[in-house]
């Protein structure tokens, strides 16, 4: 059982870490901690610097700067029994029929062979892929493999799944088949901790989230947090539309109006004074939608307000070179 393994309330700990190559700071600085038994998305933008942060936890790759530590420990390699990991990059031996490449990865952790077996056999089963257990990984279609090496990535029941865009290159049934898998191994009891530029797999999934743009890490918290960044958005229409400056009085400075009904953001706390209004105004309700923004529009919210001050940041520093 993950219980009688000592985990501590944080699998993963990371502090300040921060990557080089050349010239160029690809990681800066991030901090992460990840909740033991939860499931944490990396966020950000290609290029963003996740795959480098999440192989730095990982011990892959050595930081130039910070620490992480997997299940409170601070050698990577004395833990590799206890993580999954399925990279960015995906590989298969093309020879092998997908039950044995299961094993074989499985293996790899010191799962025994026969028991590889057998486990790929259920997992691709209970997922319904068994029409392919015993088809070679050439004759897979991409979408396939890449589900056969998730399943390897696994199929040793880790405590900590660490999977880099798992999304990437599957079709809508595949990704549903994948994120069936990440609930149920964290029902299981397992952390999950994935990369993606998808927000919608995010916002379905995680219990917590990071956001990196430009190296630096620019967000964390829950989904919900992240939403509530941005106002509401409202959508009114009243019973009668003859009263267009009537209406506009009872409504914020920002409310446009479109055909019969009225379109404006709102904060949280003036929800209520809103529907007082309207009801002691006398306009009446045919129709009244109060949303909060999704994780997609947070997201491009925070990337374009780092993109904005980086661009800032940019000119100001050719102005001074200009003048200097």
């Amino acid at each position: 059982m993950i219980g009688d393994r000592g985990l501590s309330d944080y699998s993963v700990e990371a502090t300040g870490l921060t990557k080089y190559f050349g010239a160029f700071k690809a990681v800066d600085n991030v901090s992460l901690e990840v909740p033991t038994g939860s499931i944490y998305g990396v966020l950000g933008p290609n290029g963003a610097g996740k795959t480098t942060t999440l192989r730095m936890m990982l011990g892959i790759i050595d930081p130039d700067a910070g620490s992480s530590r997997l299940f409170g420990d601070q050698r990577p390699q004395a833990v590799r029994h206890r993580i999954g990991y399925l990279p960015e990059e995906r590989g298969l031996y093309p020879g092998m029929k997908a039950r044995e490449a299961i094993a074989f990865m499985g293996a790899l952790r010191g799962l025994d062979w026969r028991e590889g077996r057998r486990r790929a056999a259920t997992f691709m089963t209970e997922l319904g892929l068994e029409r392919v257990i015993d088809e070679k990984i050439r004759k897979m279609s991409k979408g396939m493999a890449q589900m056969v090496q998730l399943i390897g990535s696994i199929v040793h029941a880790p405590d900590l799944i660490v999977l880099d865009e798992p999304f990437s290159g599957l079709d809508p049934v595949n990704q549903e088949r994948l994120e069936l898998l990440v609930k149920r191994e964290r029902d299981r009891g397992a952390t999950i901790l994935f990369s993606t530029h998808v927000m919608a797999h995010a916002e379905r999934l995680c219990d917590r989230i990071a956001i990196i743009a430009r190296s630096q890490r620019r967000f964390e918290g829950t989904v919900d947090e992240a939403r509530a960044l941005l106002p509401m958005q409202v959508r009114y229409t009243p019973r009668d539309s003859r009263d267009a400056a009537g209406i506009a009085a009872i409504l914020p400075a920002t409310a446009e109006r479109h055909g019969d009904a009225w379109h404006f953001a709102i904060e949280d706390a003036d929800v209520e004074p809103l529907l007082s209004r309207i009801t002691a105004s006398g306009h009446g309700v045919t129709g009244l939608s109060i949303t909060r923004p999704a994780l997609h529009d947070a997201f491009v919210h925070i990337v374009r307000q780092v993109d904005a001050g980086f661009a800032a940041d940019a000119t100001c520093d050719a102005v001074q070179e200009a003048l200097a």
